[in-house]
């Protein structure tokens, strides 16, 4: 599979209030043939695909209106989108099951059940082949905010938010791993800030309280590639 990653489009921003709907429209043309030419099997967006949690309308339309073109033009594409730190949780979950009938995967935030239990069913997506096989899984998990954290204990020295975010990742991609089993590769999806990672100055907005809360790489071992969002430099 051709798989193509990118992330932090920030639809409905404004440079110094001037409207930028133009830039990402050309953003989005490009993007668009960019995955014709190269015959891409598969888009993962890893958050930040608006730039506010209260996006104007005209972004709004702008995501939707371009989301339908590619199902429309590329039935067989696998579209994977996760929610940044930027965007609002519920809003990108309302349409959950309208986009899902489309086949469209917009994840949000994640979800427990009454007694806390991750529900790690709707953050793992199946990415097909042209042929409709099961190619690979993709672990959906969008940015991680301090009440989606459930921490019991921690042991001397370890930090409440980044335990919490290594277990969250180590129950999706634990039970990934077993829907991939000793064929298919497994996808990891992420919104952070990764220690050793280079910021942009004045660029990225500080996750998880600060970079005092980077995360660790090992967060994603068992992932055979992890597509990150967040710092908005390779």
């Amino acid at each position: 599979m051709k798989i193509l990653h990118t992330a932090d489009w920030h639809l409905g921003h404004q440079l110094h209030g001037h409207d930028r709907r133009v830039e990402h429209d050309a953003f989005l043309d490009w993007l668009s043939d960019t995955l014709k030419a190269c015959e891409i099997d598969a888009l993962l967006v890893a958050g930040d695909l608006f730039d506010t949690a209260n996006p104007p309308a005209s972004a709004w339309q702008q995501l939707y209106r371009f989301l339908a073109r590619l199902r429309a033009e590329l039935p067989h594409l696998n579209m994977v989108l996760i929610g940044g730190n930027h965007d609002s949780p519920s809003k990108l979950d309302a349409p959950h099951e309208l986009l899902r009938a489309f086949d469209l995967h917009l994840v949000g935030s994640i979800s427990r059940d009454s007694e806390g239990k991750l529900d790690t069913d709707r953050l793992l997506v199946p990415l097909q082949d042209k042929e409709g096989n099961i190619a690979a899984w993709c672990a959906a998990v969008p940015f991680l905010r301090s009440s989606d954290l459930r921490v019991e204990s921690l042991e001397e020295g370890q930090d409440r938010l980044i335990e919490g975010v290594r277990q969250v990742y180590a129950e999706v991609l634990a039970e990934g791993r077993a829907r991939c089993g000793e064929d298919l590769p497994l996808i990891a999806m992420g919104h952070a800030y990764l220690a050793a990672g280079q910021l942009s100055e004045l660029s990225e907005r500080r996750v998880l309280g600060g970079n005092q809360h980077a995360l660790p790489a090992e967060l994603f071992a068992g992932a055979d590639y992890t597509a990150l969002g967040h710092l908005h430099l390779a």
